[in-house]
Parts: structure tokens; sequence; C-alpha cells
């Protein structure tokens, strides 16, 4: 039996997967996805579990259940590309014929002395579990200091602030402003939302370390105090996917053909966080090239040449809270209730497209 195996079954994982059931399957030829938990974790509403106006199982959605679908939980350790073999802590290692690695992303504290250690992260499922223990343990009046002014920071910002009333929230980040990556007007809107909803933003902090309750400036010798610190100052591929002899671009992502095979072994796929590719990481990149795997797998098995067009992206929303959002469609920028209600409805069928 031939093995087509996922690693990860995040938004591409489970793209790639579902597309596949869609299709057709050769007769000897197996689905094996790899994950570490029993469901998929929605990571794009992370910030609201951290900030506990979501509950964990509105989170989740169920793996795919089909007979052509053997699903297997455990921690990938490695991946030997020459041997073909996925190595999973305490278990046999996984053989295929082919691959496809869409394991995501990690925190990237930059070499930062004391970041990891003293820092909280909603990168994974379970730090998130552990990220809301501590900001509800936080005590009334209380400082939370949030690294990263980019979407991840300033949603989890916004949801503590609806969430704790109480609390005293600041955004810092190294930049001169929070999304930095977003059109002036956007940038407006959303600081002028935290200047109404009494949230701290410290642009121009180049962290040099962070002690328990202390963050350090290398711009100025006053101390930052802190009762709890979210890290949202960047990713970076998994420690499987770095530790892989393959090309690599300078953010440590892997280097593809466009097909999103790896060059030299292209019975491997690459997609979301891992792959090199001209976009922004998201959610919905991941689920569009897992489809684009899913079609070249098609074309192969019916011994057609496979291509794949250009990916087309719908935007980016964000969300203040409930009630209000942002987003940028285009180049054109949306602000207020609409985009909050397009995030929502974002939500709902990623909940039901495949639960």
């Amino acid at each position: 039996m031939k093995r087509f195996v996922i690693l990860g079954g995040g938004y591409g994982g489970m793209a790639l997967a579902q597309e596949l059931l869609d299709g057709d399957i050769p007769s000897d030829t197996i689905i094996v996805l790899i994950d570490r938990m029993p469901f998929q974790g929605l990571k794009t509403e992370y910030y609201a579990l951290a900030a506990g106006t979501s509950p964990e199982i509105d989170l989740r959605v169920s793996f795919p259940s089909d007979s052509r679908l053997l699903i297997t939980y455990g921690e990938v350790t490695g991946i030997d590309l020459d041997g073909k073999r996925v190595l999973l802590e305490g278990q046999d290692p996984v053989s295929y014929d082919w691959l496809t690695i869409g394991l995501g992303c990690t925190d990237n504290y930059h070499g930062i002395p004391g970041a990891e250690k003293n820092s909280c992260s909603i990168q994974t499922f379970a730090n998130t579990r552990r990220t809301y223990q501590v900001l509800g343990d936080v005590k009334p009046y209380g400082q939370v200091s949030i690294i990263g002014g980019g979407l991840s920071g300033v949603e989890i910002a916004a949801e503590l602030r609806e969430a704790r009333k109480d609390l005293n929230i600041r955004i810092i980040d190294r930049g001169p402003s929070i999304l930095s990556a977003f059109p002036p007007k956007l940038k407006t809107y959303v600081s002028a939302w935290f200047l109404e909803h009494h949230v701290e933003m410290r642009g121009h902090v180049s962290l040099k370390l962070l002690e328990d309750g202390v963050l350090h400036d290398g711009n100025s010798p006053e101390p930052i105090y802190t009762d709890a610190t979210v890290w949202t100052a960047g990713i970076q591929p998994v420690e499987v996917v770095r530790e892989l002899n393959v090309a690599k671009d300078h953010q440590g992502r892997l280097v593809l053909n466009e097909l999103h095979q790896l060059p030299d072994y292209p019975e491997v796929f690459v997609i979301g966080d891992c792959a090199s590719v001209p976009f922004s990481p998201s959610g919905q990149l991941a689920g569009a090239m897992g489809k684009q795997v899913a079609d070249v797998m098609q074309a192969i098995w019916k011994g057609r040449t496979p291509k794949v067009g250009k990916i087309k992206l719908k935007g980016t929303l964000g969300s203040l809270g409930k009630k209000a959002g942002f987003g940028l469609m285009g180049n054109t920028a949306i602000m207020g209730r609409v985009p909050r209600v397009l995030k929502t409805g974002v939500l709902w069928r990623s909940k039901n497209h495949f639960g």
C-alpha cells in the first residue's frame, strides 16, 4: 500500500486532506495524517482563547472521517528525506511514498536572553491554554505587556481589553507604531481604538533582556515592569524543518519549485508557514497551497502533467474585540463593524466546512 503522508492537521493539512478525499485516490494508496492533537485548532482565533473570550471547544474542528484516511497522533521529531521516513517520538517511523510538510511555525525570540522563559506564547493550542491561565491569574490593575504590534499582538490586546477592563495593557514594538505592514489609514483607526480603550502603545523599544517581571530596553536605562508578558514578535519554521539539510531562505523557510515541491525531493511538498513563498504567513495561504498540492497529486495519479495557477488571496481581517474590526481587501481598507462580521463568517466557515 502506498502512503501519502501529511504532517500537520492545520489549515493547510486539513485543506489538502479534504481535497484529496473529495477527489479520486488510487485504490492502492492511503492518506496518512499525523498531528499531535486529535483535532484541528483554529490558530487564527487563539488570541480569543488566551484572552478568555472564546471557550476551547469553539476553536476545535474534527478531522475528516474516511476509510481512506489514517490518522496518527504523535510528535514529529525528524524527517529522513533520503530514507523516506517520518520519525515520531516514542513510536516506530512512518514511511511514505509522498510527503507534505505542513507543521507550521513557532515563536522567533531573535536571540533575546530570557524571552522564551519569561513570556507566554499563542503559537500552539497547548501554549495558548497556559497563556490563558497566566493572564487569568493577573491580579486586578496588574500590567500585561504584549511584545509585537503586528496583527496577532493587536488582536490579543483588544480581546484582552474586552475580557478584563481592570487590567493595564500595553503593546511594545521596536518600530514607531503598531501594524507597520498596514496602510496609514488602518494604523490610524486601530491606534485611535486603542487610545479610546486605554491600551498603551509604546514604540521604538529594542528589548535586550527579559527577566521575571522586568523588561529591559536597549534604548533606555529605565526598566519596564510587567506582571505578564505575551510574545507575538515574530515567527520561524518549527525546529524539525529548520534541521533539514535543504535550501532555505533568509527566514529559514524551505525553498520550493513552482509545484510546492522540494527541488531535490519532488515527492516532498511543503505548505504554509514552512514554505518560502512571496506572501505573509496566514491560514488562508496554507489552505490555498494545500488545495494546489491536491491538484498536483491528482494530475500525477492520472498520468497528466501537473500545473498550478497563481495563488490569489482574498485579503486580511483583524478584530478589535467582538464589535469592531479592520481589514484590507486588495488595496481597499475597511474598518468598523463590517470587517468584524466578515471575520466571524470566516470563522464559521472554517468550523463547519470540515467539522
